[in-house]
C-alpha cells in the first residue's frame, strides 16, 4: 500500500443536384439519340424540341430564308437568356437563404448546430496542442512504469498513483481513481498493461463534475449577468475579453463592466479588449465604487437590450472580509435592476500554478458561491491534471479552458474531448 493511502486512507466508494444543367450546355453537345436526364420531363422535352428546330433551321437562317421570321431567332435567343437568368437568380436566392441570420436571438435549432460544432477539427487540434506538455509528461512517465509489464499489478498501481499526484491531480482524486481501477482489476481478474490507458481514461472522465452540462443556459430575462472573480495575475481580464468574443460569435449582444477600480491597468486592459471584440464597455474613474460601476453597466445593458453582461471585479484576496463585503454589495445593487442577478459567478484560476489553484478555488468558495470555473494558461504547463482535481474536489463545473493566446483559444470545456486530448500521446507506449 502506498504512502498516500496509509496517510489518507482509501476513498473507495462503491450536392448541388443536377437541376437543368443541360440547359446551359452548348447546343451541339446535345445527344438527340438519348433522352435528356432531367426530373422535370415536360420542360426538358419542350426545350429539346426548341433546340432541334433551331438547329435544323440554322442553315436556312444564314441563307436569309427566314428573314421574315427573324423574330424567331431573337425569341429563341431571349428564351435561352431568360432561362439562364432564372437559374442565376435561383442560385442567388439559395445563397442568400443559407446566410446566417441577422437575428441576435439564438433559437433552439441554431443552438443545436452551434453546440454540435464546438469541437471542430481546428478546435480539436488547438486543444491537443494546448495540452501537449501535460500529455507528453504524463505518458512519458506511464510508459516507463509499464515497460516490460504484462499485466496491471499492485506495483504498477502504486507507481501510477505517484504519477497522478505529481501531475497535480490531487491526493484525494488520485486515490479515488486508483481505488476504482483496483476494483476493476479485482473484478476482471486480469487486465493487461495495454488496457491501462483505456481504463484510466474512463475513470478520469468519471471523476470530472458533470454539472458543466448547464453551461449553455442563458437567462430568459435579459440580460444574463455574469460576475467574474479571481486573484490578480490569473488572466481574468483577458478571459473576460475572450468570453465577450465567444458570446458575440453566437449572435448575442454583450456589455462589459469595469468594476475592478482598484488595479491601475484593469480598466485600460478592458478598454483594449472591448475595442478588439467590438463590444460596449461601461467604466468610471479609478477608485470609484465597484458596485456603482456594476449598477451603471446593468442599467446600460437593459437600455441597449443586451443579452449578456460581463462584470469584472477586484482581484484582491489578502482581506477576505472586505472582498466578501464588496461582492455582497455588488450583488445587492444588481438585484435592484434584476432580482435574479447575477445569474453566474465565474472564478478564473491559473492552471499553471498547480496546487495553488486549489487554494484559490477554496478561498473564493468560502467567500462567495461559485457557479463555474475558467482554467487558464494550460498551454504553458505540464500541470493540466489540476483541472481533474478541482472539478472533483469542489464539485464546481468547468466552463472554459484557456489553451493559448488567440481569441479562439478560450474553449468551452468538454470533458470527453479534454480527456481525449489529455490521452493524445497514448500511442507512444
Amino acid at each position: 500500500m502506498s504512502f498516500f493511502k496509509k496517510l489518507f486512507g482509501s476513498s473507495k466508494k462503491k450536392d448541388i443536384s443536377s437541376t437543368n444543367d443541360d440547359t446551359l450546355k452548348d447546343d451541339n453537345l446535345i445527344d438527340k439519340s438519348k433522352p435528356p436526364i432531367n426530373k422535370k420531363k415536360s420542360n426538358t422535352k419542350k426545350q429539346v424540341v426548341e433546340k432541334d428546330f433551331f438547329k435544323e433551321n440554322q442553315t436556312d437562317i444564314k441563307q436569309g430564308k427566314f428573314d421574315k421570321n427573324a423574330s424567331f431567332v431573337n425569341k429563341s435567343s431571349d428564351l435561352k437568356k431568360e432561362k439562364v437568368s432564372k437559374k442565376k437568380s435561383i442560385y442567388k436566392k439559395e445563397v442568400v437563404l443559407n446566410k446566417p441570420s441577422d437575428n441576435k436571438k439564438i433559437d433552439k435549432q441554431t443552438k443545436k448546430s452551434i453546440f454540435s460544432n464546438f469541437f471542430s477539427k481546428q478546435k480539436k487540434q488547438s486543444l491537443d496542442k494546448g495540452l501537449e506538455k501535460t500529455s507528453s509528461s504524463f505518458f512519458n512517465k506511464i510508459s516507463k512504469v509499464i515497460v516490460g509489464k504484462s499485466k496491471v499489478d499492485d506495483e504498477v498501481l502504486d507507481e501510477l498513483e505517484e504519477i497522478l499526484i505529481s501531475s497535480d491531480v490531487g491526493v484525494k482524486t488520485t486515490l479515488k481513481i486508483i481505488d476504482r481501477i483496483e476494483s476493476r482489476v479485482s473484478r476482471d481478474k486480469y487486465i493487461g498493461s495495454n488496457e491501462l490507458d483505456i481504463i484510466l481514461k474512463e475513470e478520469i472522465i468519471g471523476v470530472i463534475d458533470s454539472g458543466v452540462e448547464n453551461q449553455f443556459i442563458i437567462s430568459n430575462k435579459k440580460p444574463h449577468v455574469i460576475l467574474v472573480v479571481g486573484v490578480n495575475g490569473v488572466g481574468k481580464t483577458t478571459s473576460i475579453g475572450k468570453m465577450a468574443n465567444h458570446y458575440k460569435s453566437l449572435g448575442l449582444k454583450v456589455v462589459i463592466g469595469a468594476s475592478d477600480t482598484f488595479r491601475a491597468a484593469a480598466i485600460e486592459q478592458l478598454e483594449i479588449w472591448a475595442k478588439r471584440v467590438d463590444v460596449d464597455l461601461i467604466k468610471q474613474e479609478m477608485g470609484s465604487d465597484p458596485a456603482s460601476v456594476a449598477f451603471d453597466t446593468l442599467e446600460s445593458a437593459i437600455n441597449k437590450n443586451a443579452d449578456v453582461v460581463l462584470i469584472d471585479t477586484a482581484g484582491r484576496l489578502h482581506n477576505k472580509v472586505n472582498l466578501m463585503n464588496e461582492l455582497g454589495k455588488i450583488k445587492r445593487v444588481l438585484q435592484k435592476k434584476n432580482t435574479d442577478a447575477p445569474h453566474e459567478v465565474i472564478l478564473v484560476i491559473d492552471g499553471s500554478t498547480g496546487q495553488n489553484a486549489f487554494e484559490q478555488a477554496k478561498q473564493f468558495s468560502n467567500v462567495t458561491e461559485i457557479t463555474s470555473l475558467v482554467v487558464t494558461k494550460l498551454d504553458g504547463t505540464a500541470k493540466g491534471g489540476v483541472v481533474l482535481g478541482i472539478s472533483d474536489q469542489f464539485k464546481i463545473p468547468i466552463k472554459f479552458i484557456g489553451i493559448g493566446e488567440g481569441l479562439e483559444d478560450l474553449q468551452l470545456f468538454n470533458k470527453k474531448e479534454f480527456v481525449n486530448s489529455f490521452f493524445n500521446k497514448s500511442k507512444k507506449y
